[in-house]
């Protein structure tokens, strides 16, 4: 790829040159600045958003408010990789109508490029439709959080076979419906291969091996910012929560002992100026 944007057509040709895609998760403006760095092919503005940003228990919660201002945040920094707006829990599940309308209202009014939602088969015509309003889709197969609780928890999907065909068939009809991608999330690493085989479009994996067509983490696990929960796929490449918290207890510490600010940190006056200040308050 060169250094221009990145594009949908971007994505479908790294699949047929054989090129990983390195997909991270971003949240707001110094994030979307340091992916856009980093020169990652794609940015996910994630519903993810709601768990390590918000504090929140799951991402059912997350709204089309939440994710506008997340969004706007990102595209401001992030000007090479492809950005991705996540649609959150019920602004797609209701009707296929106002499933169009949110995809455009994240496109609209937040800036990102494309929109991702979750779900197989059931959601097919919905996808089918946005794509046909001239929105590009990214699909999510395998574990949904949004729809977790139906799912058993936040657990590994495809585990028999049976459950792995039907995987296997969501992608297809994924495919059909027009996706340009699709993240597969927490399937058997046999499963995430037979997955990308079966479709022509990139198969991005999280916790689904490395015979899938490239990967994405949530950028908060991978360098230790977020560690509540660490699922199984997670790489941590670095731990940056403790180096902030021993600024944080130092910076503490200086400010109770009066150590901070000092004359390197602070503006000066001059001695005639002070004086004259003086006069004037007994005046």
């Amino acid at each position: 790829m060169s250094d221009d944007k990145v594009t949908v057509l971007d994505i479908r040709q790294a699949k047929k040159d054989g090129r990983k895609l390195v997909m991270v998760t971003a949240y707001d403006y110094p994030f979307g600045l340091m992916a856009d760095e980093a020169g990652v092919d794609i940015v996910l503005v994630g519903d993810s958003l709601g768990m390590v940003v918000m504090g929140l228990d799951g991402t059912v919660e997350v709204n089309m408010e939440h994710m506008i201002h997340h969004i706007k945040a990102v595209v401001r920094g992030c000007k090479g990789p492809l950005i991705i707006g996540d649609m959150p829990f019920m602004s797609y599940n209701t009707s296929i109508r106002e499933a169009i309308i949110n995809a455009g209202r994240l496109m609209k009014e937040g800036g990102c490029d494309v929109v991702k939602l979750e779900g197989g088969i059931d959601f097919a015509s919905t996808i089918e439709a946005i794509v046909k309003a001239g929105i590009p889709v990214q699909g999510h197969i395998g574990l949904t959080p949004q729809t977790a609780s139906a799912l058993g928890g936040f657990k590994m999907q495809g585990k028999d076979a049976k459950a792995a065909k039907r995987i296997i068939d969501d992608a297809k009809a994924l495919e059909d419906a027009g996706v340009f991608s699709m993240i597969l999330e927490a399937v058997p690493a046999p499963l995430g291969k037979l997955v990308a085989e079966a479709v022509s479009v990139p198969v991005i994996g999280i916790g689904a091996g490395v015979d899938v067509d490239g990967q994405v983490l949530v950028t908060h696990d991978m360098i230790g910012l977020f560690d509540k929960f660490v699922p199984k796929f997670v790489k941590q490449y670095t731990k940056i929560r403790p180096t902030i918290l021993s600024a944080l207890k130092a910076y503490k510490n200086d400010v109770m002992s009066a150590t901070f600010p000092g004359p390197e940190h602070s503006f000066k006056m001059s001695n005639e100026a002070l004086e004259q200040l003086r006069k004037l308050i007994k005046s």
